[in-house]
C-alpha cells in the first residue's frame, strides 16, 4: 500500500480507504455488529489505515462501530467524520425514507456534535472534521468558520474539511470552500464515466493546496465490471432504485474500457482506482466494500503499475463520446457557478 499525505497537514494516509456508508447504513445490506468489526480488521491488515464515517450513518452507529473496532485513541488509523446534520432533533426521530434531515450550524449545535463524536469514537481529537453534503450557505457562514477555528484552536478537531454532494455536482461549494476557507480537504464524487463536475476541482485544489477524497470511484459497482443487463439489486440496495436504463448503458459503457485489462494483471475495479490516482491532488479514494475478496482486490490497487499515457488519452476520447451511449444529458438547473460568483463579488465589494 502507498501512502500520501494531505496538503497542509500530517495526515499520511492510505491510497485507498474505507467508507463505512456500506456497513453502517443499511444501503449495501445488512451486517452484524461482528461482520462489520471483522472487515474493519481485515482492511487495516490489508495496509488500509483511513476511515471514513459521519455522524448521520445510522445516528452515530458509523462512528461507534470504528471504536469497537480499534479502540480508544488508536495510532495506526486515521479518522475522518462529518457533521451539520441534525440527528439528534424531533425531525430525527420520527425520519421515514431518506429525506434530507435539516443542518444545523451554530455554535452550541456544533459543539454539541463534536462532543459526542468523540465519544463515540473513543479520541481525543477528531483528525479531520467535515461538513456534511454542504450547501453554499454553509460555505458563506463565517459563524461557522469561526467555530471550527476555536474547535481547532482548543484540540477538539484537528483540521476542517467539506464534503460535497450527495448528487454529482455541487461545484460552487466545493471551489468556493477551497478558495475562501481553510480546508486541509474536500471530498468528492469522480470516476471514469462520470468525469464532470469532479475533473473541475483539480485547478483549485492544485492551487490552494486542498487534498481530495474521492468517493464512487466505481460508479456505484459499474466499473468493478460484474454487472450485465440481467442484474437485480436486493431489496434494501439503494442500486435497485435507479432507472434499468442507467443498468444498460452502464454495461454498454464498460464494454469499451475491456483494453484496461486485457494482457494484464489486473482488474477493471483496479483500473478504476489507478485512474483516479492518476491526479496528483487526489490523497485517497473511498471505494464501496462490502466483503474481504473486494477489500483485497481494490487494496492492492496501490501497487500496481500506473495506467499509461496511451490509456489515459484513450480514456478522454471516450469521455468525449459517452462512450459510444447515446442517453439524454444529465440537466442542471441554472448556473452552477451563479452562487460563487455572486459571493465573490461580495467580498470584493467588502475588501
Amino acid at each position: 500500500m502507498k501512502f500520501r499525505t494531505f496538503p497542509k497537514t500530517d495526515l499520511s494516509v492510505s491510497e485507498v480507504g474505507f467508507g463505512l456508508w456500506t456497513i453502517s447504513t443499511g444501503w449495501w445490506g445488512d451486517y452484524t455488529e461482528e461482520e462489520a468489526i471483522t472487515l474493519l480488521h481485515q482492511a487495516r491488515d490489508a495496509g488500509i489505515n483511513f476511515f471514513d464515517t459521519a455522524d448521520a450513518y445510522k445516528n452515530g452507529y458509523g462512528e461507534e462501530i470504528l471504536q469497537k473496532a480499534f479502540g480508544k485513541n488508536p495510532t495506526d488509523v486515521i479518522y475522518a467524520t462529518k457533521f451539520g446534520y441534525d440527528i439528534y432533533g424531533e425531525e430525527a426521530n420520527n425520519r421515514r425514507g431518506q429525506r434530507e434531515l435539516p443542518q444545523r450550524y451554530d455554535e452550541e449545535f456544533l459543539r454539541f456534535a463534536c462532543e459526542q463524536s468523540l465519544q463515540r469514537l473513543g479520541v481525543d481529537a477528531i483528525p479531520l472534521w467535515q461538513v456534511h453534503n454542504a450547501h453554499f450557505d454553509a460555505i458563506e457562514n463565517d459563524d461557522l468558520w469561526a467555530t471550527l477555528d476555536k474547535l481547532k484552536d482548543e484540540g477538539k478537531i484537528r483540521y476542517a474539511a467539506l464534503a460535497v454532494g450527495p448528487a454529482n455536482g455541487w461545484l460552487a461549494e466545493g471551489i468556493a470552500g477551497m478558495r475562501h476557507r481553510d480546508i486541509a480537504s474536500l471530498q468528492i464524487i469522480h470516476n471514469i464515466l462520470e468525469q464532470h463536475p469532479g475533473s473541475d476541482f483539480f485547478p483549485d485544489a492544485r492551487a490552494n493546496d486542498v487534498g481530495l477524497m474521492v468517493r464512487v470511484p466505481h460508479s456505484s459497482g459499474m466499473l468493478e465490471g460484474h454487472y450485465t443487463v440481467d442484474t437485480v439489486f436486493a431489496d434494501n440496495d439503494h442500486r435497485r432504485h435507479r432507472p434499468k436504463s442507467w443498468l444498460i448503458n452502464g454495461v454498454q459503457k464498460i464494454e469499451t474500457l475491456k483494453f484496461l485489462t486485457e494482457g494484464r494483471n489486473q482488474t477493471l475495479g483496479q483500473a478504476a482506482l489507478k485512474f483516479i490516482l492518476n491526479e496528483p491532488s487526489v490523497v485517497t479514494t473511498l471505494p464501496n466494500i462490502y466483503n474481504v475478496d473486494q477489500l483485497n482486490e481494490f487494496a492492492a490497487a496501490s501497487d500496481l503499475p500506473d495506467l499509461t499515457e496511451d490509456d489515459l488519452q484513450k480514456i478522454a476520447e471516450l469521455a468525449a463520446i459517452n462512450f459510444g451511449v447515446e442517453e439524454e444529458p444529465m440537466k442542471m438547473k441554472g448556473d452552477p457557478m451563479s452562487s460563487l460568483d455572486a459571493w465573490e463579488e461580495k467580498l470584493k465589494v467588502a475588501q
